[in-house]
C-alpha cells in the first residue's frame, strides 16, 4: 500500500474509533443494562471465543489440554458457500439474459413486463415458498440468494448495453462490422462497467440474503448462530456475530472494488 492508500485507511478509521469509543464510555458509566448492550471489550472477549472456543479438557485429573473448535470458521464458511453457489447461479442466468434484452428490442419488450413486475418483491417475501418447495438446508437458501443476486446484475447490465454510445455503433457499421462483431467487440467492451457495478451490488445483496435465509431454513452460518444467540440472550455473541458480518461484507467489497480497478484499467485511465 502507498502513502495515499495510508492515509485513507487511517481517515476511514476515525469514526468507527471515536463511535467505539463512546460505546465503551456509555458501558463504562453504567448508562445501559450491560444484557442490552454489553461493552466493546465483552463482545471482544467473546468473538475470540467465537473464533477459537476453548474447551477444557482432563484425563484423570493429571493435566488440563485446550482443544480449539473454530465455530464462527465454519459458520462463515458456511455462510460463504452459499453465498458462492447462489450467487452464481443468479449472476449466471441473469447475464444472458440482460445482455439479449438490452440489445434486442424484441426479447426486451417481450421480457420486461415480468421482470418488472418481479423485481420489486423482496426475496425474503419468497422465504415460505422457498421452504415449500426445496424443503430445509441449503437449497432455499440457495434459492433465495440466487433470486436477490439476479436483479442487481440483470438491470445493470441492460442499462450498460442500452447506454452504449451510438457513435461507436455508426462507426463500428461503417468499418464493416457485422451483428456478431459488433457485439462483441463494441458493445459488450463499453458495457463491462454497468455489469461489474451489478455484480458488485449484486454480492452485496447476496450476502444479506444468506444472513436472512440462514436464519430461518437453516442449522448453520452466521445468521443461524445470531439466531441462537437470541435465544439464550447471549447479547455479546449477537454483537461478536454482527461485527463478523460486516468485517466479511468490507473484505468481499474491497476485494470487488480491487478487481473492478484492476479489469478498467482502460476504462478509468487506471495505472498498473
Amino acid at each position: 500500500m502507498d502513502k495515499r492508500n495510508w492515509r485513507e485507511l487511517g481517515v476511514g478509521m476515525v469514526v468507527p474509533i471515536l463511535a467505539i469509543a463512546l460505546w465503551q464510555w456509555v458501558a463504562a458509566a453504567g448508562l445501559v443494562n450491560p444484557q442490552v448492550l454489553p461493552a466493546p471489550m465483552a463482545v471482544w472477549r467473546k468473538w475470540v471465543e467465537y473464533l477459537l472456543p476453548l474447551q477444557p479438557m482432563t484425563e484423570e485429573g493429571a493435566w488440563l489440554a485446550w482443544a480449539l473448535s473454530g465455530e464462527l470458521v465454519v459458520d462463515t464458511a458456511a455462510s460463504l458457500y452459499r453465498v458462492v453457489v447462489g450467487f452464481a447461479i443468479g449472476a449466471g442466468l441473469a447475464l444472458p439474459l440482460g445482455l439479449a434484452m438490452g440489445a434486442n428490442a424484441a426479447v426486451y419488450a417481450w421480457f420486461n413486463p415480468l421482470v418488472q413486475i418481479l423485481r420489486p418483491i423482496p426475496p425474503i417475501a419468497y422465504i415460505p415458498l422457498a421452504i415449500l418447495w426445496f424443503g430445509l438446508g441449503d437449497p432455499p437458501a440457495v434459492f433465495l440468494i440466487a433470486l436477490g443476486a439476479f436483479f442487481p446484475v440483470l438491470m445493470n447490465t441492460i442499462a450498460g448495453v442500452r447506454q452504449v454510445d451510438g457513435i461507436y455503433l455508426r462507426a463500428a457499421r461503417s468499418l464493416g462490422a457485422g451483428p456478431g462483431t459488433k457485439f462483441l467487440r463494441v458493445i459488450l467492451p463499453a458495457a463491462v462497467p454497468y455489469i461489474l457495478s451489478g455484480v458488485r451490488i449484486g454480492i452485496g445483496t447476496a450476502f444479506i440474503v444468506v444472513i436472512v435465509s440462514e436464519m430461518i431454513a437453516v442449522n448453520s452460518g452466521l445468521g443461524y448462530r445470531i439466531l441462537e444467540a437470541r435465544e439464550y440472550f447471549w447479547s455479546d455473541k449477537i454483537i461478536a456475530g454482527m461485527v463478523s458480518i460486516g468485517m466479511l461484507g468490507l473484505a468481499i467489497d474491497i476485494g470487488m472494488n480491487r478487481l473492478n480497478n484492476h479489469l478498467l484499467r482502460w476504462h478509468r485511465g487506471l495505472e498498473h
